[in-house]
């Protein structure tokens, strides 16, 4: 069995886990002690084997005999109310990788699928629609993403998405520490381990520290909480916007970076997130992208290209997401972007996908940009 068909055998086992049925995978290890059969009711009915396709590539040598699943936790009943905490492991219900919660954000989500149709002066002034957004509060979290297996979501997901900038005279210089992501509270499908390093990521260690006695058995060092107050400015999730036309999704997530001085005037910086979601069972591509930036300075940008970051991702059935982060500078402390993306369909025909305008917004407590991962 490949790597992507593998993958595509746990994303079928994991839908019906959520639906509360038998796993697709026979036989099966025996629940956890003190939780019980699936089906039996209650919140323990959701605990199942959690199994994965081994992350390194075997010789059929050296391979056990029909081996495509490893056991590495038991599922638990996902959370409808409150927040995961620090140390919760997971898998990404879309994506598929394993992680760890580091902590959570509480963001505002302007979704306007559900949007009342009231004109609102500032979504006309970004010269994009007519509806009134009105935000709610949303949680997602920062989280570690397992090593061994980024290079099964590399084509569907940056692993290196979350960008600073450098503390130095080039303005343009960014670094990236991998294995960072953001995700939202119903992308997760927490389960427990009894490994006490269960993450493989250099950071795992360093943030993190096994101790039986909590639940889940992994807690917060000081250099986690270090870290998290130092970089603060540039880590927080606070907006997160959402729009879906002819059943593609596009998420945006905006992130402000800080500002450069550059020959005698200041650049502001901001990095955004963005994701692609197919919600039908049409395969579609994507071919173009169309921005427009408008600064607060009073200049209008308009930038068209093929694809994104180079690629022109598949959005199907098996493979319905795709998220890529990207940056952008403007030479005043706001603006607002807005645009669409090009599909094409099998047949050839095409179809426009509009990104929900969003705000780029600068800090008001201007902060130094940290200048590297120190501990």
């Amino acid at each position: 069995m490949s790597a992507g068909a593998a993958r595509r055998y746990v994303a079928a086992a994991l839908s019906r886990c959520r639906a509360h049925r038998p796993p697709l995978w026979e036989p099966a290890p025996a629940p956890a002690r003190g939780l019980r059969p699936l089906g039996a009711g209650g919140a323990a009915a959701a605990a199942l084997p959690l199994l994965l396709p081994p992350m390194r590539h075997l010789s059929s040598r050296n391979r056990p005999e029909g081996k495509v699943l490893e056991t590495v936790g038991v599922f638990e009943a996902p959370k409808q109310h409150g927040k995961y905490e620090t140390g919760q492991l997971f898998l990404h219900s879309v994506f598929g990788y394993r992680g760890i919660v580091l902590f959570p954000w509480q963001a505002r989500l302007y979704d306007r699928d559900v949007a009342s149709p009231v004109t609102e002066k500032s979504e006309n002034a970004a010269g994009h629609g007519s509806k009134e957004v009105k935000g709610k509060t949303h949680t997602y979290y920062q989280v570690l993403i397992d090593a061994r297996d980024c290079p099964h979501i590399s084509q569907r997901s940056q692993t290196e998405a979350v960008t600073f900038l450098a503390n130095h005279d080039d303005s343009r210089a960014l670094y990236a520490i991998p294995g960072l992501d953001y995700v939202s509270h119903e992308d997760i499908l927490p389960y427990s381990s009894t490994d006490q390093v269960p993450i493989q990521h250099e950071l795992f260690e360093r943030f993190l520290m096994y101790d039986q006695t909590k639940v889940p058995p992994f807690v917060a060092r000081d250099t986690l909480c270090a870290w998290q107050e130092k970089n603060h400015p540039w880590l927080e999730l606070s907006d997160v916007h959402r729009e879906t036309t002819e059943n593609i999704r596009v998420t945006v997530i905006p992130f402000y970076m800080g500002m450069r001085e550059a020959q005698n005037s200041h650049v502001y910086w901001w990095r955004y997130c963005i994701r692609l979601e197919n919600l039908d069972s049409e395969v579609v591509q994507l071919r173009e992208r169309h921005w427009r930036i408008f600064s607060l300075s009073g200049t209008l940008e308009t930038v068209r290209g093929r694809g994104v970051v180079g690629r022109e991702p598949v959005l199907s059935k098996e493979q319905p997401a795709f998220q890529y982060s990207s940056h952008v500078s403007l030479q005043a402390s706001s603006g607002h972007m807005w645009g669409t993306f090009r599909f094409e369909r099998p047949d050839g025909s095409h179809f426009d996908v509009r990104i929900p305008p969003f705000s780029l917004e600068s800090n008001k407590d201007e902060k130094t940009p940290p200048s590297g991962l120190h501990w």
